[in-house]
């Protein structure tokens, strides 16, 4: 399997975004003190970077 730029952001967005949902459930169902609200911002920003990958699929 050729793995070309685009390929790479691909998996890496899919990726990201798998463990921005692992880190927000941990936070939401695991942690009920403060930590959980930190976990739930970092899945947060999971999200935020894989939405920037996904945003640069084409134009590298």
């Amino acid at each position: 399997m050729a793995m070309n730029k685009n390929t790479v952001l691909a998996w890496a967005t899919w990726i990201m975004v798998f463990v921005g949902c692992g880190l927000i459930a941990l936070g939401a169902f695991r942690y009920d003190e403060v930590a959980g609200w930190g976990f739930a911002a970092v899945g947060g920003g999971f999200y935020c970077i894989a939405w920037v990958f996904n945003a640069l699929k084409g134009r590298m």
